[in-house]
């Protein structure tokens, strides 16, 4: 099942998020048996843990056994979490080396995996967009550039971190019924016990006040723009069961940073920024169908659409659609911006950024196989790397 949000937690190009759980290639993809491992952890794990103050319908899935009171009492108590009888609570589809599970204080760690900070690639599927509005940007507008630039770069990359975290929790709220039911889904902190409804809404409340405090940094255009975005934040976990086209809701909430570092940067919106945006929609289509096709199966069993069931066997026929419209719209936002400067080295550098991502993306096709669901992840993942090579251009047609 897809999620930004999960955005993702493998991880993209590059998640991922991600990804958008995540998630590019930053790490190593999952077993070719991940599914049956899962399963196989889950059975190890016992029975998932009752946890203590949950409502009905919001603590363990009905039909699960709770936890013996041996297995309960073991292991430091924590309000609003619980750690499943006899694992680690390690997420499946999480690297088995992540910072996470290996350095983080054991009772943060459920809270951290719900966020999806053991699977980054969804973070940097959120950035990316952010990166390009700025950089294009200040390029458009030079008197702009300069230690504003700087902020924005660093403060969306603090933001990401966070809004991706509450984005993620507000998705395994909404989906805790659902993700029981996927092999890969049902080691996640809520539908595993470690972590109550309660507690995550605790969390993502947490995560959403400090994203604030940062977008009120910004200019007041930019304010706007970013509270405006918490609609399709709350919209998209739910689009899967309305629509076989999520994955269109999702680019719709992940790129809106596009629109916002531009006009964080520039003081208003302007077409260019409104290219970008479409261009990165159009990416991100691209990379979550390919991470959709990891669950298709458990998808179609339970009734939930993704753009991974609709295209099917026509999968690379409709991708290539999407690459083609990313670079074209991603050329015309370059083109819109830097036109004006009359810089040819500027002009030139800057469509090497959308002719360099739509390579990528074509590589990506060449290795993609429906059916195999690590090189799906892999190449999930990837799309880091894919949007970094658009922000690397970007920032160098800036500095020339």
């Amino acid at each position: 099942m897809t999620d930004p949000t999960r955005l993702p937690e493998g991880e993209p190009p590059g998640h991922e998020e991600n990804g958008p759980e995540g998630n590019g290639p930053d790490r190593s993809g999952p077993d070719a048996g991940a599914r049956q491992n899962a399963d196989a952890q889950a059975a190890a794990a016992g029975p998932d843990l009752d946890v203590a103050g949950q409502d009905a319908g919001q603590g363990v899935p009905a039909g699960r056994p709770a936890a013996n009171p041996a297995d309960a009492q073991s292991g430091p108590s924590q309000a609003g979490s619980a750690q499943p009888a006899g694992a680690q609570g390690q997420v499946a589809d999480a690297p088995a080396d992540n910072w996470v599970d290996s350095y983080a204080p054991p009772e943060a760690r459920p809270f951290l995996r719900l966020s999806r900070a053991d699977r980054p690639i969804g973070t940097w599927l959120l950035l990316l967009p952010c990166w390009w509005g700025a950089l294009l940007g200040a390029s458009a507008v030079p008197e702009t550039a300069g230690w504003l630039t700087v902020w924005i770069i660093v403060g969306c990359g603090l933001g990401a971190f966070l809004m991706r975290g509450a984005g993620c929790t507000w998705n395994d709220i909404t989906d805790r019924d659902i993700d029981d039911k996927v092999a890969r889904t049902r080691s996640r902190p809520i539908p595993s016990g470690q972590v109550t409804v309660r507690g995550a809404l605790i969390w993502m409340s947490v995560q959403s006040v400090v994203a604030l405090a940062i977008l009120l940094t910004f200019n007041l255009n930019a304010i706007l723009l970013g509270i405006l975005s918490l609609g399709l934040v709350a919209i998209y976990p739910f689009a899967k069961r309305f629509t076989w086209w999520p994955q269109v809701f999702l680019g719709l909430a992940f790129n809106w940073g596009a629109l916002l570092a531009w006009t964080a940067q520039t003081g208003s919106i302007a077409l260019p920024a409104v290219f970008l945006y479409l261009a990165g929609i159009c990416w991100t289509i691209f990379y979550d169908t390919i991470y959709a096709h990891q669950d298709k199966e458990d998808d179609a069993l339970i009734g939930v659409k993704s753009t991974a069931l609709l295209f099917g066997d026509n999968t690379l026929t409709w991708l290539r659609g999407f690459l083609v419209g990313t670079v074209v719209l991603m050329s015309l936002a370059v083109i819109y911006a830097l036109a004006p400067l009359a810089d040819p080295l500027k002009m030139s550098i800057g469509l090497c950024a959308a002719w360099a991502f739509g390579a990528h993306m074509n590589w990506q096709l060449g290795k993609l196989d429906n059916d195999d669901t690590e090189t799906c992840l892999r190449l999930f993942r990837s799309n880091r790397d894919a949007g970094l090579i658009v922000a690397l251009f970007l920032a160098i047609s800036l500095l020339v």
